[in-house]
């Protein structure tokens, strides 16, 4: 090797650590937020050299209106969930402003409950008025919100909000497509999360209707693994594929479907993307 290759590796050595970077991100949300964020996004962040602070207020089968109200009533009724260094603390009866304000967040995120995710008029008023409670109390005056487009329930689901959509999978995963999309333009949101395509992506491969556990939730293993790749890829602006942090629990090939099913699902969100499948 001359000393001008080891000069220019080197100079990529000293910008990859320049890149490394400090994402805090809270989520208002529910079960889905927990499946996609709490288990393996902090593992991703560090094996990328970066590292991420994450909060989830959780409440399960929470609507955005539930989440307005609660705030309005100054309400206690959330779980607060927060990992520093991968260690999660749970605090119980916790408010939504306290949560707000516990950290200068660079990304707080919002979604529908499941089964009015893909109802445009659903989101109304609560959509527009919890972003405005985000920026107005926010410490941090750059705080960007964002939009989680969650997936659709497993084909075989017997989930009765799946009635809402025909009891079609492909139904409801277009719903949630066009339905956060007009939502993102209509109002001010930063940011949209792709984990529907990306597990519709996963579903796509040999892996098949698999990635739900119990027809709406996420599988505990790739189903959770596929969500949380698509959350850093998305707010670290960097590829997942090939990130070393791959849980014992999740396969080679397992970990491979993810990695490129949220790859794709961010470079193209509005569409399933086939991958070439060498296995």
């Amino acid at each position: 090797m001359t000393k001008f290759t080891i000069f220019i590796l080197s100079i990529f050595i000293s910008i990859a650590t320049l890149k490394a970077e400090q994402v805090k991100i809270l989520a208002i949300g529910n079960s889905f937020s927990d499946d996609a964020i709490e288990y393996y996004l902090s593992g991703l962040a560090v094996a990328a050299g970066d590292t991420i602070i994450i909060g989830n207020m959780y409440i399960g089968g929470c609507s955005l209106e539930r989440h307005y109200n609660n705030f309005i009533s100054n309400s206690s009724d959330y779980s607060y969930r927060k990992i520093v260094d991968g260690e999660k603390i749970i605090t119980p009866d916790f408010t939504l402003l306290d949560a707000i304000i516990d950290e200068e967040w660079d990304y707080i995120s919002l979604q529908q409950v499941s089964s009015l995710s893909g109802i445009y008029e659903s989101y109304y008023p609560y959509i527009d008025q919890l972003t405005k409670i985000i920026k107005g109390y926010s410490t941090n005056p750059d705080v960007e919100v964002v939009l989680h487009a969650t997936w659709a329930y497993e084909q075989t689901s017997t989930h009765e909000g799946f009635a809402n959509y025909s009891n079609d999978q492909l139904v409801m995963y277009n719903a949630i497509i066009d339905t956060t999309s007009r939502v993102a333009q209509d109002n001010e949101i930063d940011i949209v999360i792709p984990s529907g395509t990306a597990i519709q992506n996963g579903r796509a491969t040999s892996l098949g209707d698999t990635f739900c556990r119990d027809g709406y939730h996420l599988d505990l293993n790739y189903g959770r693994y596929t969500a949380s790749c698509t959350w850093y890829e998305k707010l670290f602006d960097k590829s997942i594929v090939g990130n070393s942090y791959i849980p014992s629990n999740i396969t080679d090939y397992e970990a491979e479907v993810a990695q490129l099913s949220a790859k794709y699902a961010v470079e193209f969100p509005d569409k399933v993307t086939l991958q070439c499948e060498t296995h």
